[in-house]
Protein backbone atom coordinates (compact mmCIF):
# COMPACT_ATOMS: atom_id res chain seq x y z
CA UNK A 1 0.00 0.00 0.00
CA UNK A 2 1.48 3.31 -1.05
CA UNK A 3 0.71 6.38 1.02
CA UNK A 4 0.64 9.94 -0.20
CA UNK A 5 2.83 12.70 1.17
CA UNK A 6 -0.19 14.36 2.78
CA UNK A 7 -1.13 11.18 4.66
CA UNK A 8 2.48 10.47 5.62
CA UNK A 9 2.96 13.96 7.05
CA UNK A 10 0.04 13.55 9.45
CA UNK A 11 1.56 10.54 11.25
CA UNK A 12 4.32 10.79 13.83
CA UNK A 13 6.02 7.83 15.46
CA UNK A 14 7.68 8.67 18.76
CA UNK A 15 9.24 6.85 21.66
CA UNK A 16 7.86 8.06 24.96
CA UNK A 17 5.05 8.17 27.49
CA UNK A 18 1.54 8.27 26.03
CA UNK A 19 0.16 9.85 29.21
CA UNK A 20 2.05 13.10 28.51
CA UNK A 21 0.89 13.64 24.92
CA UNK A 22 -0.87 16.90 24.10
CA UNK A 23 -3.65 15.54 21.89
CA UNK A 24 -7.45 15.51 21.94
CA UNK A 25 -7.51 11.81 22.82
CA UNK A 26 -5.13 9.07 23.83
CA UNK A 27 -5.92 5.43 23.22
CA UNK A 28 -5.72 2.99 26.09
CA UNK A 29 -4.80 -0.61 25.33
CA UNK A 30 -7.27 -1.88 27.92
CA UNK A 31 -8.47 -5.24 29.14
CA UNK A 32 -12.11 -6.33 28.82
CA UNK A 33 -13.07 -4.99 32.25
CA UNK A 34 -11.79 -1.44 31.51
CA UNK A 35 -10.92 -1.25 35.20
CA UNK A 36 -7.16 -0.87 34.85
CA UNK A 37 -4.33 -3.30 34.59
CA UNK A 38 -0.63 -3.30 33.83
CA UNK A 39 1.45 -1.60 31.15
CA UNK A 40 -0.15 1.26 29.23
CA UNK A 41 -3.51 0.62 30.88
CA UNK A 42 -2.14 0.98 34.41
CA UNK A 43 -0.09 4.05 33.48
CA UNK A 44 -3.11 5.80 31.97
CA UNK A 45 -5.32 5.02 34.96
CA UNK A 46 -2.63 6.25 37.36
CA UNK A 47 -1.99 9.47 35.44
CA UNK A 48 -5.69 10.23 34.89
CA UNK A 49 -6.61 9.77 38.55
CA UNK A 50 -9.43 7.92 40.35
CA UNK A 51 -12.26 9.58 38.41
CA UNK A 52 -11.25 7.61 35.30
CA UNK A 53 -11.84 4.35 37.14
CA UNK A 54 -15.18 5.65 38.42
CA UNK A 55 -16.32 6.45 34.86
CA UNK A 56 -14.98 3.15 33.52
CA UNK A 57 -17.09 1.27 36.07
CA UNK A 58 -20.22 2.72 34.42
CA UNK A 59 -19.22 1.37 30.98
CA UNK A 60 -19.69 -2.31 31.92
CA UNK A 61 -16.59 -3.52 30.09
CA UNK A 62 -15.75 -3.78 26.41
CA UNK A 63 -15.53 -6.60 23.88
CA UNK A 64 -12.25 -7.40 22.13
CA UNK A 65 -11.91 -5.30 18.97
CA UNK A 66 -14.29 -2.62 20.21
CA UNK A 67 -13.73 0.72 21.95
CA UNK A 68 -15.38 3.04 24.46
CA UNK A 69 -14.62 6.65 25.34
CA UNK A 70 -14.23 8.53 28.62
CA UNK A 71 -13.00 11.90 29.76
CA UNK A 72 -9.25 12.34 30.28
CA UNK A 73 -9.44 13.81 33.80
CA UNK A 74 -5.87 14.63 34.95
CA UNK A 75 -4.31 13.79 31.58
CA UNK A 76 -3.38 16.51 29.07
CA UNK A 77 -5.77 14.77 26.63
CA UNK A 78 -9.47 15.59 26.92
CA UNK A 79 -10.50 12.00 26.17
CA UNK A 80 -9.34 8.44 26.62
CA UNK A 81 -10.49 5.92 24.05
CA UNK A 82 -10.27 2.46 25.60
CA UNK A 83 -9.87 -0.43 23.17
CA UNK A 84 -9.39 -4.10 23.87
CA UNK A 85 -6.85 -5.75 21.63
CA UNK A 86 -6.63 -9.47 21.00
CA UNK A 87 -4.38 -11.82 22.91
CA UNK A 88 -1.98 -13.43 20.42
CA UNK A 89 -2.80 -17.12 19.94
CA UNK A 90 -0.42 -17.92 17.07
CA UNK A 91 -2.76 -16.18 14.60
CA UNK A 92 -5.40 -18.90 14.87
CA UNK A 93 -8.21 -16.85 16.44
CA UNK A 94 -8.72 -14.00 13.93
CA UNK A 95 -6.26 -11.79 15.80
CA UNK A 96 -5.40 -9.65 12.75
CA UNK A 97 -9.05 -8.74 12.14
CA UNK A 98 -9.66 -8.06 15.81
CA UNK A 99 -6.64 -5.75 15.99
CA UNK A 100 -7.71 -3.88 12.85
CA UNK A 101 -11.17 -3.52 14.42
CA UNK A 102 -9.57 -1.85 17.46
CA UNK A 103 -8.28 0.95 15.24
CA UNK A 104 -11.55 1.21 13.30
CA UNK A 105 -13.56 1.39 16.53
CA UNK A 106 -11.26 4.09 17.92
CA UNK A 107 -11.55 6.15 14.75
CA UNK A 108 -15.35 5.80 14.75
CA UNK A 109 -15.43 7.29 18.25
CA UNK A 110 -12.94 9.99 17.21
CA UNK A 111 -15.23 11.04 14.33
CA UNK A 112 -18.31 10.98 16.57
CA UNK A 113 -16.65 13.18 19.23
CA UNK A 114 -14.85 15.63 16.91
CA UNK A 115 -11.38 14.44 17.85
CA UNK A 116 -8.74 15.92 15.53
CA UNK A 117 -5.55 14.65 17.19
CA UNK A 118 -5.09 11.19 18.64
CA UNK A 119 -2.24 9.13 20.14
CA UNK A 120 -2.08 5.34 19.96
CA UNK A 121 0.14 2.92 21.85
CA UNK A 122 1.27 -0.29 20.20
CA UNK A 123 -1.95 -2.18 20.91
CA UNK A 124 -1.67 -5.84 22.01
CA UNK A 125 2.14 -6.07 21.70
CA UNK A 126 2.90 -6.09 25.42
CA UNK A 127 1.47 -8.76 27.69
CA UNK A 128 -0.93 -9.84 24.91
CA UNK A 129 2.20 -10.89 22.88
CA UNK A 130 1.01 -9.82 19.40
CA UNK A 131 4.15 -9.74 17.20
CA UNK A 132 5.24 -6.10 16.93
CA UNK A 133 6.04 -6.10 13.20
CA UNK A 134 2.71 -7.68 12.35
CA UNK A 135 0.82 -5.33 14.70
CA UNK A 136 2.61 -2.25 13.34
CA UNK A 137 1.70 -3.16 9.76
CA UNK A 138 -1.99 -3.51 10.72
CA UNK A 139 -1.91 -0.28 12.76
CA UNK A 140 -0.26 1.80 10.06
CA UNK A 141 -2.54 0.52 7.30
CA UNK A 142 -5.61 1.38 9.38
CA UNK A 143 -4.21 4.80 10.32
CA UNK A 144 -3.31 5.66 6.72
CA UNK A 145 -6.74 4.55 5.53
CA UNK A 146 -8.45 6.73 8.14
CA UNK A 147 -6.35 9.74 7.19
CA UNK A 148 -7.37 9.28 3.55
CA UNK A 149 -11.07 9.28 4.41
CA UNK A 150 -11.42 11.52 7.49
CA UNK A 151 -10.71 15.13 6.55
CA UNK A 152 -11.25 16.27 10.15
CA UNK A 153 -8.36 14.19 11.49
CA UNK A 154 -5.27 16.38 11.68
CA UNK A 155 -2.62 14.28 13.39
CA UNK A 156 -2.04 10.73 14.57
CA UNK A 157 0.76 9.89 16.98
CA UNK A 158 2.03 6.40 17.57
CA UNK A 159 3.71 6.40 20.97
CA UNK A 160 6.07 3.49 21.46
CA UNK A 161 7.17 2.68 24.98
CA UNK A 162 10.48 1.04 24.08
CA UNK A 163 13.20 1.46 21.47
CA UNK A 164 12.62 -1.89 19.74
CA UNK A 165 8.93 -1.14 19.15
CA UNK A 166 9.77 2.39 17.97
CA UNK A 167 12.34 1.12 15.47
CA UNK A 168 9.96 -1.54 14.20
CA UNK A 169 7.20 1.01 13.55
CA UNK A 170 9.67 3.29 11.73
CA UNK A 171 10.86 0.39 9.57
CA UNK A 172 7.32 -0.69 8.64
CA UNK A 173 6.31 2.92 7.93
CA UNK A 174 9.22 3.26 5.49
CA UNK A 175 8.29 -0.04 3.87
CA UNK A 176 4.65 1.00 3.42
CA UNK A 177 5.56 4.44 2.10
CA UNK A 178 7.98 2.97 -0.42
CA UNK A 179 11.06 4.71 1.02
CA UNK A 180 14.18 2.94 2.21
Amino acid sequence: MKIGKKTHSHVSIVQGDITTQMVDAIVNAANNSLLGGGGVDGAIHQAAGPMLLEECRTLKGCETGNAKITRGYNLPANHVIHTVGPVWQEGTHDEDTLLANCYRSCFALARKHGIRTIAFPSISTGVYRFPVKRASRIALKEIFHELETNIELERVLIVCFDRTTYETYLSVEKELSGTK
